[in-house]
């Protein structure tokens, strides 16, 4: 139920364009509504005895006009007719509410900044994509929170969404044209922008855009793509924003036995999941099978989203899945993700370089051949100078680390290994080549785990709790 004793604040879209704003205030808090008013074409006037640097540069450059003097009764009176709105920004609150008062008298909206009990109108936390405008209130009671939920709704919006308002608006006349019915006009725009339409569109691929609204309408099956995500070493919130987004846009998913549960209850709930992951000795689909799987389902119409722990080129063996993509003339598109070697060291405060002791940095797979060899550059890699990240190593550890030290590394050399690095369970134990077998052994290391070799293991840092 309503506190009728609150103010109602009712949200409105206002038209700024052209018209005279004034903003009581020549400081920071003044600046800031400054910013936002020319953000939509205000013309604004300034009263304040002195103004700030960037409000100064702003009147040197003609882009506003000061009135140098107090704001006192007389200067506000004169200034205020002809005005669509007053901001009294000053950080005097006696000064902020005279001016409202003023403003009131003349029946002018005003916003005494931080307080809304002697404003007409409140200034929301905004999101600007081009034409699209979200504002978010707490009706003047907890800005910041306004703020953070602003955040939060800001993550969730991709970027070229002001170029998919813009291209809906260009084709809003020819749509209604040729769809009179309103119900199966809004279920046209409905399927374009669940679809690859409205990604084309973002992307300002307005011809293949129009081309996918012009099959929508005809009733032609839409064409799939394939997305080849990277979902980051574990941790749910390392998530890029545009893995988040396609995440929840997918009609199906593949994906990895690496993928934690967390990071999957970020997909769409009713897209549908397939697992396609390899374990130790037990491979669910072959890479051929998951390269066709692929195929079929883009050719079927589904936007298929291929989720990898990691980088999709890092080891993930997106390359090859996109051959077989080009190959049938799929439409894809690849989203880098944050590799496990950046993530799991980050996590275990090791530096991948340092001045001090490596320059150069080396990503190999440990992953042994089908007869239990491993085929590794291990001249290169068995030198000083340099940090040397193993990915896929568990089951070879004794052989990576014998090998090691048979091509010249000392057995007292610094390595470390990073178990399921970035999740709220990870472990990192730290030794040396002599040791780290031992170690693993009797802690009990399983897959996922990441080896890392050098001497920035020395330089290994916790953050206190």
């Amino acid at each position: 139920m309503t506190n009728i004793s609150e103010p109602a604040w009712f949200p409105l879209a206002l038209r700024l364009d052209n018209v005279r704003v004034l903003v009581v205030g020549g400081g920071m808090i003044a600046a800031n509504k400054v910013r936002l008013l020319l953000a939509h074409r205000a013309r604004v006037q300034v009263i304040a005895a002195r103004l700030d640097d960037e409000m100064r540069r702003w009147e040197e450059e003609g882009t506003i006009t000061h009135i140098a003097t107090s704001a006192d009764a007389t200067t506000l009176r004169d200034a205020m007719p002809g005005c669509r709105l007053v901001y009294a920004a000053t950080d005097d609150r006696e000064i902020n509410r005279a001016a409202a008062s003023i403003a009131h008298e003349m029946n002018i909206p005003v916003c005494a900044v931080d307080d809304p009990l002697p404003s007409s109108f409140i200034t929301p936390a905004q999101i600007h994509r081009g034409l699209v405008r979200i504002a978010i209130s707490t009706g003047g009671a907890a800005p910041v929170l306004a703020r953070r939920l602003r955040e939060q709704v800001e993550s969730a919006i991709p970027e070229g969404t002001g170029e998919l308002a813009l291209f809906m608006q260009a084709q809003r006349e020819y749509v209604g044209r040729v769809c009179p019915d309103i119900v199966r006009r809004r279920r046209v725009w409905e399927t374009f922008l669940d679809g690859a339409g409205a990604q084309a569109a973002r992307q300002g691929e307005t011809a293949r855009a129009r081309a996918i609204l012009d099959d929508i309408i005809a009733g032609t099956t839409a064409r799939g793509e394939v997305w080849l995500v990277g979902a980051g070493p574990g941790d749910p919130d390392l998530l890029t924003l545009r893995a988040l987004h396609m995440m929840q846009n997918a009609d199906s998913v593949l994906y990895d036995q690496l993928l934690s549960p967390a990071l999957l209850d970020r997909v769409r709930r009713d897209a549908e999941l397939v697992f396609v992951g390899k374990r130790r000795n037990r491979h669910t689909m072959p890479q051929e099978e998951i390269n066709a799987e692929l195929v079929r389902r883009a050719q079927a119409g589904q936007r298929v989203l291929r989720l990898k722990g990691g980088d999709p080129f890092v080891f993930g063996r997106g390359g090859e899945e996109i051959e077989a993509l080009m190959d049938a003339a799929i439409p894809f598109q690849v989203v880098p993700g944050i590799t496990a070697a950046n993530g799991c060291a980050a996590y275990a405060g090791i530096p991948l370089t340092h001045r001090d002791c490596a320059q150069a940095c080396m990503f190999v797979t440990g992953h042994a051949r089908a007869d239990g060899t491993l085929h590794l550059p291990w001249d290169s890699m068995a030198r000083p100078g340099q940090t040397v990240v193993i990915y896929m190593g568990v089951s070879a550890l004794p052989a990576l680390c014998a090998q090691l030290m048979d091509h010249g590394l000392p057995p007292d050399w610094p390595a470390a290994i990073v178990e399921r690095g970035t999740r709220a369970d990870q472990r990192v134990l730290t030794g040396t080549l002599g040791t780290l077998v031992q170690q693993a052994t009797g802690a009990g290391i399983g897959s996922p785990a990441l080896i890392i070799v050098g001497e920035v293991v020395l330089h290994r840092v916790v953050s206190p709790a």
